[in-house]
């Protein structure tokens, strides 16, 4: 069978029926350690983590500062999101978790992990997912930049 893709019927090749693990925004640091744990699955042979941190310019202009404020329903939303990326990867686990509030340059503002049978489905679940969240979930971000310029960045902006 060279060349051939082989399917299984194994209950670990297939999304497992509870996957999300983790969803929250919050105002406290974030942590690398805690989404890995939580998307941790034996039957996972790829696990994909993204961590979105704050840089110190955007757009060719330095930044000053940065905070990240959220509309009510964002978890909802988050939650909403993460439904979907699990109903069309075989997703055994995921996790996700954004902050809001002051942040440093440096600081973690995202972190989410997915974890799949295979590494192929958990890089495409994982980027479906952080671009999905970018995108769809209410968050915004406010910068200040060095030369007293402001801008808003955000959902639906």
């Amino acid at each position: 069978m060279t060349g051939m893709a082989q399917t299984y019927d194994h209950p670990g090749e297939r999304g497992a029926p509870d996957p999300i693990r983790l969803l929250e925004v919050r105002d406290g640091p974030l942590s690398l350690d805690e989404v890995f744990k939580a998307v941790g699955d034996e039957a996972a042979g790829g696990t994909a983590l993204f961590v979105g941190t704050v840089r110190n310019h955007d757009g060719g202009t330095d930044v000053d500062r940065l905070g990240y404020s959220s509309h009510p329903t964002a978890e909802a939303e988050l939650r909403r999101v993460a439904e979907a990326v699990a109903a069309d990867f075989p997703v055994r686990a995921l996790a996700a978790v954004h902050r809001v509030g002051d942040l440093a340059v440096g600081d973690l503002a995202v972190v989410v992990a997915v974890s799949c049978p295979h590494r192929a489905e958990a890089f495409a679940a994982c980027r479906r997912l952080i671009d999905d969240l970018k995108t769809e979930v209410p968050i915004w971000k406010h910068q200040t930049f060095t030369d007293g310029q402001e801008e808003w960045v955000g959902a639906g902006l």
